[in-house]
């Protein structure tokens, strides 16, 4: 009876949605095809619960054992009648269309709209050419003429590409090119200007162009030829080609959207046959596209307006002027900022606000995505957005909306953000590519296709992160609210809402209102901001159960272990992230009850105070990465119990025993601080065959078995290990298991400051695939094998304590080493020496607090590839043959950094022909300096540091011998309650009044 009544109302409601739409069809059908999208909407949910249908099925059901199945009866049960009632709302669903499909919709008039888009859009741009043409377009422009080289008459044509999202002014910095008279009118004896619609006809396109080139005569003498048999495309572009073979053309192609659509034009738009110098420039939205149509060289990147350049326009459209927005001057920045550099978007806001007082400025940008939605005003820019989005194939819709669920300005990193993907399912594996490489090609596409913004790029060029506009961000919000994809939490948006089925729900503030969401749907759960009020901690609930992404990186408050106790109720979790980056999380174990979660595929758990891997982890075979290494020792989030010291502290005074079994108090958030901390592994982790990533793993406290069975981890591409005070034996294991990774690309090997790694030269074999390679500990000299890591991109060397030129003789033979990290005390010889054909191609160089390097020489015919030096703190250096460097472009002095001869410096760089920067901090203020004096002063300091570091361990031994043994941290507090900072290293301070720390 009871699932009658569910299966009822859900009858009824899509009966009533279907009938809404068909009124609303009947009225306006040839505007938009309600009808259609409800329909889709309705289909788009039921498709998602028989997806949930599914996995209840393989995590409750399947199993082999007869036992297994007859305790399973229940959930058996309850999942038949599941399957029942969704086969039922199918049929439902289907009989609805044919019941309602009395109007005939035509498949042309979703494509008709879509075109209508495009050429609102195109005509807005071409008549906002004037107001553009007034601020930032003059030096594009001209860029982009010399690009083109026009005075060059001869050769066959050259393609160039103007690259830029929708918005940016691609088309209006075209036509600008275009109708120049001096640089094109006059240098080409034809031009052409086409706009190519995402629906075009190919015979209607050669008419037009062979009309705007050859006249309308040409095309009338050409059709007066053909009369008599049907007009072939072939015919017309044959005749184009012979026609133009002696003339020297300039075509623009605008909006050009497929590959497939340049590679019928280039037939005969790109003729190989004209020798005349001819010009073709292509405007597109996609980075892809454009390194098919031509070489990197002829790609033109049109940039946002700057700034100054953004307001100025904004003040123009606006019919303000800067006196006008004195008493609120920052409201200009907000709403340039808010467009981020787009003229579109400058120019649509500029024309609404030219109808408002200044007065209402603030109003209207605080509600400004509402505005998008319901301004008429705004539409273009809602078009112009939309188009790109309704444009994207469809594996990349789910994967861009999913974006919606960051904070505006977020900077989104696309390892987790990739890892998300796949979990949700948005990514599928391709024959033999790997799923993550998969992944990182649809996040590279949606930044060809200027969907996303790249903020962080390394060495290598790869991109590391990425933003999203933000009218970009503001569309896509109310797209995936539209289809019931993302639910957004905030303290500004607690409207009443119908109860719906959001698979995704992130929350940006404190309130939520919990009867908004079917939690029963629920796949994701992202947490951004403080605690929220509603629902109650913790963050997710026994209803959450189809869960299978849950992030918890962005919480702005400690996530206790209460929070996750019950973590092993979420069956279908794929992606679990625990570690708050705001706030460090007081969880210091990770619960048994996650050997339940089968699916699991990712495991980050840094920024937490877990020690240990529980066994059950091991259980998990689905596991593809594990992240848990500890970034510092000291982390101004911690909050531990003020109460819990002081109770160890007056236990030893009344018993006089300081030893560390006299008192075992529940403090595990002071057991281990330190940035060389990493997590124990259990036996039995070689049965995570799937196993990628694996940090940072404590081989001191792991066990003997544990390490050596790392090995047998085939498929691990990035392993990060600590070896502080591990025995010889566990160093022999480890070195055993490295000789034994095929597919290593990664790996990071730390231990204290003055701990040792001269053990690495003992591996007879290294991966020969490493592209990235950290050691921090002495290594004494640099171990021979490593001259053999041929694909070797990036190292990083810290307090290895090399002496000698065969350190630099060594890794100047790498011959694919962009990036070259010397940390504090790396190098202890006096003269850094960057030899003649050495490094052929380092990118980048970063010495940090170089203690006894005194000269950094650059012989001639050395790293001819070094574009950027980073020298920051350490003792006094001296910079020589900066001038054999042809590429450096910039020098960067840092922190405390010091120089000697910073004048002879200073007029190298000035010289160089590359005109490299050289940037300084605003508070750097060294001059010329002798070295040798330099040197002596800087002795004499460091011998009395010794001195003192040498008296104060004497008296931490004398009077603080519990410190020592229990690991104790010592909060001082003085009597406002505010922190009490030691300068040294034997106190570390912060603020807690909350008891539950420990």
């Amino acid at each position: 009876m009871l699932m009658g009544v569910r299966k009822d109302i859900w009858f009824i409601k899509d009966e009533l949605e279907t009938m809404q739409a068909f009124l609303l069809t009947a009225e306006a059908i040839k505007m938009k095809d309600i009808l259609l999208k409800v329909w889709a909407k309705q289909v788009r949910d039921l498709s998602y619960n028989i997806e949930d249908c599914l996995s209840e099925f393989m995590v409750h059901v399947t199993s082999q054992s007869l036992s297994r199945r007859l305790m399973k009866l229940k959930d058996r049960h309850q999942i038949a009648m599941q399957i029942r009632d969704l086969k039922l709302r199918v049929e439902e669903v289907s009989i609805r269309n044919t019941r309602y499909n009395l109007i005939k919709t035509e498949a042309s008039n979703s494509v008709g709209e879509v075109d209508s888009y495009r050429e609102d859009v195109r005509n807005h741009a071409a008549s906002n050419i004037d107001e553009a043409e007034l601020v930032g377009f003059s030096k594009p422009k001209e860029e982009l003429i010399n690009l083109m080289d026009v005075n060059t008459e001869d050769g066959s044509p050259k393609v160039i590409c103007v690259v830029g999202m929708g918005g940016l002014g691609k088309t209006t910095l075209a036509r600008k090119t275009y109708e120049s008279k001096e640089d094109i009118v006059q240098k080409f004896s034809c031009v052409a200007w086409i706009t190519v619609s995402h629906s075009f006809f190919k015979i209607e396109m050669l008419k037009d162009m062979i009309r705007q080139l050859l006249g309308p005569e040409s095309l009338k003498k050409c059709l007066k030829e053909l009369k008599g048999k049907a007009v072939q495309v072939g015919d017309l572009s044959k005749y184009l080609m012979e026609e133009l073979k002696d003339e020297r053309y300039f075509i623009v192609f605008d909006d050009l959207w497929t590959i497939d659509m340049w590679r019928w034009i280039q037939e005969f738009a790109v003729a190989s046959n004209n020798r005349k110098g001819s010009r073709i420039v292509v405007t597109t939205r996609d980075m892809g596209l454009a390194k098919e149509c031509s070489r990197d060289s002829h790609i033109y990147q049109l940039k946002p307006l700057q700034p100054v350049d953004a307001a100025n326009l904004l003040l123009r459209k606006s019919r303000k002027r800067q006196e006008d927005m004195e008493r609120d001057g920052n409201i200009v920045e907000k709403l340039v900022k808010k467009c981020g550099g787009l003229p579109l978007a400058i120019l649509m806001v500029g024309g609404v606000l030219a109808t408002k007082k200044v007065a209402e400025w603030r109003q209207f940008y605080d509600h400004l995505p509402s505005e998008l939605e319901t301004n008429p005003s705004l539409e273009a820019m809602r078009r112009m957005v939309t188009l790109s989005y309704n444009h994207l194939p469809s594996h990349l819709k789910s994967c861009f909306l999913y974006l919606s669920i960051f904070p505006e300005d977020f900077e989104i990193k696309r390892r987790p953000l990739v890892d998300r993907w796949i979990a949700e399912g948005f990514i599928k594996a391709r024959g033999r590519v790997n799923i993550e490489d998969v992944g990182k090609s649809y996040f590279i596409e949606l930044i060809n296709r200027s969907m996303i913004i790249p903020s962080r790029v390394n060495v290598e060029g790869t991109v590391k992160s990425c933003r999203v506009h933000d009218i970009m961000r503001d569309v896509m919000v109310s797209v995936a609210r539209d289809e019931n994809f993302v639910y957004l939490t905030a303290d500004d948006n607690l409207t009443s809402v119908t109860e719906e089925n959001f698979r995704h729900v992130s929350y940006h503030g404190r309130k939520f209102l919990k009867e908004c969401i079917d939690w029963r749907h629920v796949r994701s759960l992202t947490m951004f901001g403080e605690r929220p009020i509603e629902p109650p901690a913790p963050p997710f609930s026994p209803s959450t159960g189809m869960l299978r992404v849950l992030d918890l990186h962005g919480a702005h408050f400690r996530i206790t272990k209460k929070d996750i106790k019950d973590i092993g109720l979420l069956r279908h979790l794929k992606y679990l992230n625990i570690g708050s980056a705001k706030a460090y999380s007081n969880i210091y174990r990770i619960p048994r009850s996650i050997g339940k979660l089968k699916g699991l595929q990712t495991l980050e758990i840094r920024m937490t105070d877990i020690s240990r891997i529980p066994n059950e982890i091991c259980n998990l075979q689905s596991l593809r990465s594990i992240r848990c290494k500890k970034t510092h020792w000291f982390y101004l989030g911690l909050q531990p119990s003020m109460g819990c010291l002081m109770d160890m502290m007056y236990h030893q005074m009344i018993t006089g025993n300081s030893h560390e079994k006299a008192l075992k108090p529940r403090m595990p958030c002071f057991r281990h601080w330190s940035i060389y901390k990493g997590v124990s592994v259990p036996r039995g982790i070689s049965k995570l065959q799937e196993l990628q990533t694996l940090e940072v793993v404590d081989i001191k406290r792991s066990d003997a078995n544990a390490i050596k069975e790392l090995g047998e981890l085939v498929q691990l591409k990035k392993l990060g290990v600590v070896t502080k005070e591990a025995t010889e034996q566990k160093c022999k294991l480890l070195c055993a298991a490295i000789e034994k990774f095929t597919s290593l690309c990664s790996l990071k090997v730390n231990t204290s400051q003055n701990g040792s790694l001269e053990w690495l030269h003992s591996v007879s074999s290294p991966p020969l695939s490493m592209r990235s390679l950290q050691l921090v500990g002495c290594l004494g000299e640099m171990p021979d094998w490593i001259g053999s890591l041929t694909h070797l991109v990036k190292i990083y060397l810290g307090h290895s304590e090399l002496k000698g030129d065969k350190t630099m003789e060594l890794l100047g033979t790498l011959p694919n080493l962009m990036l070259l990290r010397l940390r504090q005390n790396a190098y202890v010889g006096k003269s850094l020496v960057f030899g003649a054909r050495a490094f052929p191609n380092l990118r980048e160089l970063d010495i940090f607090y170089p203690d006894r390097v005194r000269e950094v020489i650059f012989e001639e015919d050395t790293s001819h590839q070094l574009a950027k030096i980073q020298f920051r703190g350490g003792r006094c250096v001296e910079f020589i043959g900066i001038k054999h460097l042809p590429r450096v472009k910039e020098i960067s002095l840092g922190l405390e950094a010091r120089v000697a001869k910073l004048g002879v410096l200073q007029g190298e760089v000035e010289a160089h022909p590359n005109h490299p920067v050289l940037r300084l901090r605003e508070d750097w203020s060294m001059h010329n300096i002798d070295p040798s004096v330099h040197e002596a002063q800087e002795e004499e300091l460091a011998n009395f540091r010794r001195q003192h570091q040498q008296e104060r361990s004497a008296h931490n031994r004398k009077w603080w011998p519990w410190r020592r043994r229990a690991q104790l941290v010592v909060f001082v507090h003085n009597s406002q309650g505010s922190n009490v900072e030691d300068d040294g290293d034997d106190f570390f301070s912060c603020t807690s009044h909350d008891e539950d720390a420990c």
